[in-house]
């Protein structure tokens, strides 16, 4: 079993990063839309935060690079509608 995520939520992305650890990125929450990330460790079944991405996005994609780094890239942003912007999430 895992324990609970840090933040419930729903319409998020998970991929796999090359450690192993899974990065959940965006998403909705009792707050509204998310920005925060979060990292699952599946050795130990723990949940940590991590960097919060520059904007707030849901029912957007995200993609492991062959760098290791992760590609997080359109969405939704409430008012504003469909997201053109991409950022890259870089594992410590």
């Amino acid at each position: 079993t895992t324990g609970s995520m840090i933040i419930a939520r729903e319409y998020h992305i998970a991929v796999t990063l090359a450690n192993g650890s899974i990065l959940i990125t965006g998403g909705m929450g009792s707050t509204g839309i998310l920005n925060i990330a979060q990292l699952y460790n599946p050795s130990t079944g723990a949940w940590t935060t991590t960097g919060n991405m520059s904007i707030a996005r849901y029912i957007h994609t995200a993609s492991t690079l062959a760098d290791g780094k992760v590609l997080v890239a359109g969405g939704y942003s409430g008012g504003s509608g469909s997201l053109n912007s991409a950022e890259l999430y870089q594992s410590i």
